[in-house]
């Protein structure tokens, strides 16, 4: 662990966002999906919510490395999904046209909410419709529609980005303790952490100075008398 990037770890986590999120409908487009993985990690998304068709195979090494930085939470249904959040005390802001849908930029995004992002072909289903807070839409003045779904998020978090950063929200730590520890250490020591998450073993202690693991030797050791 060199200095530079227990730094580099230690900035990310601080900014990270609990309470932004995206939650996307049955997108089955590869180079979308890695796009919507590389936006969360760019605002500071901390938790991508997904609802993926039983064939699908969302994540195949097309996100060049970013979905490492980006929880992923999958759902059963849509109705799951948007449930999850809601009970969370989250909105569920669908991009869809509709009478009611009011722009994206008058979206309040420093409450805590998520965006919900349809299929490609077909958008945000009729059950997902009625079933979320409120509708949005980028304004547009062109022959087609509608964006690229992996343009269109970026286009409306880039907006919550904006919002969050003037009110602060990038300037504290908004993760929770044991949800920060348990990010970085799975950030840095992968493999370590992978080999605990198999034997059900506790992190090994870090150093909160440097990010260092604390006397590993005793660590290593005493899980040797335990195997």
């Amino acid at each position: 662990m060199t200095p530079e990037r227990y730094r580099k770890l230690k900035a990310t986590l601080d900014r990270r966002q609990p309470d932004l999120t995206l939650l996307t409908e049955q997108i089955h487009k590869p180079r979308n999906v890695a796009a919507l993985i590389r936006t969360c990690d760019a605002v500071g998304i901390h938790q991508l919510h997904s609802v993926w068709h039983p064939d699908s195979r969302p994540f195949s090494g097309t996100t060049m490395g970013s979905d490492r930085w980006v929880e992923k939470i999958t759902h059963p249904s849509i109705e799951d999904g948007i449930a999850v959040l809601q009970a969370a005390g989250m909105k569920v802001y669908a991009a869809h046209l509709s009478d009611s849908a009011k722009p994206y930029r008058e979206i309040d995004y420093t409450e805590s909410c998520a965006i919900l992002l349809g299929n490609e072909q077909r958008g945000v289903s009729e059950v997902a419709a009625q079933l979320v807070d409120g509708h949005i839409v980028i304004p547009m003045v062109g022959m087609v529609e509608s964006y690229n779904v992996s343009v269109a998020a970026a286009i409306i978090l880039a907006e919550a980005q904006h919002q969050r950063q003037i009110a602060g929200f990038y300037d504290q730590v908004r993760l929770d303790p044991s949800t920060w520890q348990r990010t970085f250490f799975t950030w840095a020591y992968p493999e370590l952490a992978q080999y605990c998450e198999k034997r059900g073993l506790d992190y090994p202690a870090i150093d909160p100075e440097d990010g260092t693991l604390v006397d590993p030797s005793t660590w290593y050791a005493r899980v040797r008398t335990q195997a």
